[in-house]
């Protein structure tokens, strides 16, 4: 702050302002603290050992779980056999070797052409079937 000293006078000319500020006293200089030389080293908080301790465990937890494989389905594998496709061999005479007693033979071939991924039921000579083996 500033002290204003001041002597007014009424009559005349004003007289001059005198502006005093206090003496400021000098901080004693702080001494420097030397910077560690980088070593090379990677150094650590305890912040940091607590992240990298979290990370790991969540990575092990993901090797540990992630790792199984599960089958879990609506259905139970099927038991197959090949079977390479003759010359004048249809679908639906595949099929109605493979069907079960009492078993429909439409039924039989859809699930032929899902179990070896075709389209339709073309088949040509050679061709490689998956066949459920029958009991």
């Amino acid at each position: 702050m500033s002290t204003i000293a001041a002597q007014p006078r009424i009559i005349g000319r004003m007289a001059p302002v005198r502006v005093t500020t206090p003496a400021r006293t000098q901080a004693p200089a702080r001494a420097a603290v030397p910077s560690a030389a980088p070593t090379g080293r990677l150094t650590l908080t305890r912040r940091g050992r607590v992240v990298i301790a979290l990370l790991g465990l969540v990575l092990a937890t993901a090797g540990v779980m992630g790792g199984r494989a599960v089958a879990d389905g609506p259905q139970q594998a099927t038991e197959v056999q090949t079977y390479s496709v003759q010359s004048g061999d249809t679908m639906w005479s595949i099929a109605q070797g493979v069907a079960q007693p009492g078993e429909d033979v439409r039924d039989v071939v859809i699930r032929l052409q899902r179990l070896n991924d075709l389209g339709d039921s073309s088949l040509l000579a050679g061709q490689v079937l998956m066949l459920p083996v029958t009991d």
